[in-house]
């Protein structure tokens, strides 16, 4: 991890030589008091008293703390570009499984990039689609489906490292298929239950180290009901200055700003981007704008877009708008170009733009 991270683990080192066991003293344990002796003209009185002291030990529990997440005001301040995993890395891994948030961790991202939706029974999980289709091989609602439906699923059933989201290839191309359901052998170190979707509680708890930029899915009521767990998911992890909120509605992101209050990061839905970009409206209170390289036609970095961002306080994250841009030499361009973050398929070519940088 970068200087955030390697802060926290210095200090829990610190910590522990601190607060080490120590080891027991004895105390001198026995005085012998000599012989004292009468003497008379008809005999010879010994007496001899012995002391006996009680040795005592003590044990010093040291407990140590779990570790804490860089704050977004921290990472807003980091002399490098973010290294931002979008789904933990979907170009080199599964879509938002844990096994591909697992490895982005380990090739260095900064912060874990992931989409939320609300299950049939108010659950809360990592998963991009409206529907299972596109990850899973069958068909299926989120929202209309249980938890425990949703976790029987192969996440990782179309994933390809030749090409995602490819879904035309041969059978062979798709190396991870089946490990969820026990046909195919996971990787060394991971179980089946790394390629299943996967609950945003469990997600952020597995990761209490790393800070999330979330992206809501759902829109209408169901957005609703998502916010409402996404700030009950929050407050019981004590995550709020360690999470950003997104999402492409900017109703949405209203709606949760007025819910949750002014002390969790978001960025602007996409109304708001436009009246801002395009019209001159005056940004809302937002830590971060995320936007692509191209909407639609239309080129978004250009430098008055990176000057207005300077003027309105608020960093620029950029996301590839397609899997062509998933290099290291266009994540390269984009950080010559201002970008502060880049939410990338593969944190590994961009650990490398980071640490050069």
């Amino acid at each position: 991890m970068k200087r955030f991270f390697l802060t926290q683990i210095l200090f829990l080192a610190i910590l522990s030589s601190c607060g080490n066991d120590q080891e027991s003293t004895p105390t001198p344990t026995s005085q012998a008091t000599d012989i004292s002796t009468t003497t008379t003209i008809a005999s010879t009185t010994t007496t001899t008293t012995s002391t006996t002291t009680t040795t005592t030990s003590t044990t010093t529990t040291t407990t140590t703390l779990a570790p804490k997440p860089p704050s977004i005001s921290d990472l807003l301040d980091a002399p490098y570009p973010l290294n931002i995993a979008h789904a933990g890395g979907d170009q080199d891994y599964p879509h938002s499984t844990m096994y591909a948030f697992q490895q982005a961790v380990i090739e260095g991202a900064d912060i874990l990039e992931m989409d939320v939706r609300i299950t049939a029974d108010g659950v809360l999980v990592v998963h991009h689609d409206e529907t299972v289709d596109g990850n899973t091989g069958v068909s299926g609602t989120v929202s209309e489906m249980t938890v425990a439906e949703l976790q029987l699923l192969d996440n990782a059933w179309w994933w390809s490292p030749t090409c995602w989201p490819c879904r035309d290839l041969g059978e062979g191309d798709y190396p991870l298929r089946g490990v969820r359901t026990g046909d195919t052998s996971p990787p060394d170190g991971f179980t089946s239950e790394d390629f299943r979707i996967e609950t945003f509680f469990d997600i952020a708890s597995a990761f209490p180290e790393m800070p999330l930029d979330i992206e809501i899915k759902d829109e209408g009521a169901l957005a609703s009901e998502a916010i409402t767990a996404l700030i009950s998911n929050i407050e019981a992890l004590d995550r709020h200055d360690s999470v950003i909120v997104a999402s492409f509605s900017s109703d949405v992101i209203a709606e949760f700003k007025q819910a949750a209050g002014p002390d969790i990061a978001t960025s602007p839905g996409t109304d708001e981007m436009v009246a801002w970009v395009l019209n001159g409206e005056p940004l809302g209170d937002h830590a971060v704008v995320q936007v692509p390289p191209f909407y639609g036609e239309v080129e978004v970095l250009v430098p008055s877009f990176f000057e207005a961002a300077k003027t309105a306080g608020v960093d620029v994250w950029v996301w590839m708008s397609d899997t062509t841009q998933e290099n290291y030499e266009y994540y390269l361009e984009l950080v010559s170009m201002g970008a502060d973050g880049i939410i990338n398929g593969r944190p590994e070519a961009m650990e490398q733009v980071s640490s050069s940088s």
